[in-house]
């Protein structure tokens, strides 16, 4: 299955797809591809390895007989005349979890699951894995240094996996992590996303039920004990309480604004910080215990890690300021984040942005849940793009409505980046560190310009 087999992606262009496809492709397979619009760094990787359509848009000319299968992205719709020619054909259609699955039925299965964290676990165990120099294969949400694409296939004795519950397909409105049947799973906690799935926070903790009582009998699944409604569904779970075992923080100390975990006796000094990042180490940890990476091995090879793209990701510094990108959007994302660089530099003020991006953040029924998670930034700042929210269909926030969600009184709106920008070079950054946390691009925001700004 994984060798001179002919095979065309439905909606190649996203972000796990096109990976996807390169991968299938570096294994000596003739792989084809269609979408409806192409954005970097997906277009770019697709032209450079031969994969980018001439033409956008869906071509049922390209789904043929003599394909051996398909494999169909979620953005795809359940009209797609390339899916319904293949349907009519009668070829076999994947979507991507079921083909991970697929080609990783015979290895071992870690599986990172949760409402946050999973990247960052995730690219630890990948971390860990390389400089021990283990054979492994991987799905990984992001980009990460060290690794040429976000998914590897070989003839690897296990496979680390990265477990999104958004749905899987058009076909399928499973979550993707119920697709791969792990054999050793963690949990990083519950906090309620993807309002547009999952309407109430019973049927989206409902899926983490489900996805605990797929564990077999010689597996684990490892789950933060400081997430009460986490444990709530551990009590509820069918496997029995010696595989369902729970973890924590590791004990730390900050020293000249760096993280140091302190293990058995040992320092061991960290590159990145933050009570959910040591949360998130832990996990890491104690999953590749069972893959026989040791305590000892483990902790010489994480004081290399630098953490994972856009989480936490360092964009300058100088002695007087720091500046951090973060992929934080979520309510606990956020709180966590913002708590994380608080503590961490105890002695400076916090100046800390959000964009507003998803479409659960930019619901008005959802954006009380925000309620008490932005209280500690000095300054809280939020962004939205008026083109997003034109674009999910849904009504504009207005300040006074985020000030009532958010349960902040000063909090300021932009809906304009060149404003926002002017706001924040307009600030004096002596002993003051900024916090960009989207999973958009602040409407285009100059982040290179305000940097070089605020650091010369």
């Amino acid at each position: 299955m994984l060798k001179n087999q002919k095979i065309h992606f439905i909606a190649i262009g996203g972000s796990v797809m096109h990976n996807l496809a390169i991968c299938l492709k570096l294994l000596d397979n003739q792989v084809t591809g269609s979408d409806d619009m192409f954005f970097d760094p997906s277009k770019s990787n697709l032209k450079r390895h031969g994969l980018l359509p001439d033409t956008q848009g869906w071509h049922p000319d390209r789904v043929h007989s003599e394909l051996d299968y398909v494999i169909l992205g979620m953005h795809a719709k359940n009209d797609n005349p390339e899916l319904l020619k293949a349907k009519d054909l009668g070829l076999k259609i994947y979507s991507f979890p079921e083909f991970i699955h697929e080609v990783s039925k015979e290895k071992i299965r870690l599986v990172v699951a949760g409402s946050h964290g999973k990247t960052s676990i995730t690219s630890m165990i990948l971390h860990v894995l390389n400089k021990a120099g283990k054979s492994f294969d991987y799905l990984v949400g992001a980009q990460l240094e060290g690794f040429d694409t976000m998914v590897k296939i070989s003839d690897a004795p296990m496979m680390i996996i990265e477990g999104d519950e958004y749905t899987t397909s058009p076909l399928d409105l499973t979550p993707k992590f119920l697709h791969y049947k792990h054999h050793f799973a963690c949990i990083t906690g519950i906090a309620w996303d993807h309002f547009n799935v999952f309407p109430t926070l019973d049927i989206y903790e409902e899926q983490f039920l489900k996805f605990i009582n797929q564990t077999p009998e010689d597996g684990k699944v490892f789950y933060t004990e400081v997430d009460q409604a986490l444990c709530k569904i551990v009590e509820r779970a069918e496997p029995t309480e010696e595989q369902l075992i729970p973890y924590n923080a590791l004990e730390s100390k900050i020293e000249d604004n760096q993280t140091i975990v302190i293990w058995e006796g040992k320092e061991i000094p960290l590159q990145i910080f933050g009570d959910h990042n040591l949360q998130n180490l832990n996990a890491a940890r104690l999953l590749l215990n069972q893959v026989g990476i040791s305590d000892d091995e483990f902790f010489e090879h994480i004081q290399s890690f630098t953490g994972a793209s856009k989480r936490l990701e360092l964009i300058g510094q100088n002695g007087f300021s720091t500046i951090y990108k973060d992929f934080a959007h979520a309510p606990s994302k956020l709180k966590a984040t913002s708590e994380a660089v608080t503590k961490q530099f105890k002695d400076r003020k916090l100046t800390s942005v959000l964009e507003l991006h998803t479409f659960s953040s930019l619901n008005k029924k959802f954006i009380h849940q925000y309620a008490g998670c932005y209280d500690l930034p000095e300054q809280a700042i939020v962004f939205i793009n008026p083109e997003a929210v034109k674009a999910k269909k849904l009504e504009m926030i207005s300040e006074d409505e985020l000030v009532d969600a958010f349960k902040r009184t000063d909090l300021k709106l932009f809906t304009d980046a060149e404003k926002l920008e002017q706001f924040i070079l307009s600030q004096d950054w002596n002993n003051r560190n900024l916090l960009l946390m989207s999973s958009g691009n602040f409407g285009g925001l100059d982040i290179e310009k305000i940097k070089d700004t605020i650091l010369s």
